[in-house]
């Protein structure tokens, strides 16, 4: 079985680059599923984790929207965050959550008195 090489980056860091069978992505128009020989593409991400296939093995980042690019041997996920989910910290998460919620609930207020 053929596979393609797979690079995960986001402004930080190089995520994630090894071969793969196959992923599925969240594309903004819905899910893809990329093979191997897959027709060049380029479409922005939903925020949704990525499945990487590598024969029996799954694994799954969590991508915080961005771009993914589809070339003839190569996928390049240009992502605005993207991490394993061993590598994610609850507390900041928890943290970042309450933070935009707090944010959200502000705009809110204040539009009712524009």
């Amino acid at each position: 079985m053929s596979t393609f090489l797979l690079e995960i980056v986001t402004p930080e860091r190089l995520v994630y680059s090894a071969q793969a069978d196959s992923i599925i992505a969240r594309g903004i128009e819905g899910e893809l599923g990329i093979l191997p020989g897959h027709i060049p593409m380029v479409t922005p991400l939903q925020i949704a984790p990525i499945i990487i296939k590598n024969g029996k093995e799954n694994k799954q980042v969590a991508i915080g929207g961005g771009f993914i690019e589809v070339r003839k041997d190569k996928v390049v996920v240009l992502a605005e965050s993207a991490e394993f989910p061993e590598d994610i910290d609850v507390d900041r998460a928890r943290a970042a959550k309450e933070r935009a919620e707090r944010r959200l609930s502000s705009q809110s207020n204040q539009d009712h008195f524009d």
